[in-house]
């Protein structure tokens, strides 16, 4: 079994934590996501993410203000 295979990007780990995947991104670049960057891809271990993911709530950003 490839070592790959232990490890998501960061599409296939926005579709387990059912955010957006600019939201897995921000994640992984303030540390709050462990992965590592290799060139311009991260990959999260599918452990660490499964961990992370029965911790994680996912906050709703502000709502849209509508114009008067």
């Amino acid at each position: 079994m490839p070592i790959w295979d232990n490890y998501l990007n960061v599409i296939e780990a926005s579709r387990r934590l059912k955010v957006h995947p600019e939201t897995v991104k921000r994640l992984c670049r303030q540390g709050d996501l462990p992965a590592n960057k290799i060139h311009n891809t991260w990959l999260i271990n599918k452990d660490t993410l499964d961990n992370f993911a029965g911790t994680y709530n996912p906050k709703v950003g502000a709502r849209k203000r509508l114009i008067k």
